[in-house]
């Protein structure tokens, strides 16, 4: 005889913390678009644009918001 329980499988996390991981991931991702590009088509000419304020301060400034974003998101309180 073998009894089957009845177990319903929860996920880890909860709705809210699942919506905040998303949240966390768009800002670490719109981060990592800031810093894209500033490159020169042509080896021998140096850009200037590499060191515009989006790249050098917004963009890393972002991900690092992302990032605490994604711990809260795992620290926060499933049931509320």
């Amino acid at each position: 005889m073998s009894t089957k329980k009845d177990t319903k499988q929860e996920f880890l996390f909860g709705k809210r913390n699942y919506i905040i991981m998303l949240v966390g991931l768009f800002v670490i991702a719109l981060g990592f678009v800031f810093m894209a590009g500033g490159g020169s088509d042509d080896p021998a000419v140096f850009n200037e644009e590499i060191y515009n304020w989006q790249r050098i301060r917004l963009a890393p400034t972002l991900i690092i918001i992302g990032l605490g974003i994604e711990i809260y998101a795992i620290l926060a309180n499933p049931k509320h």
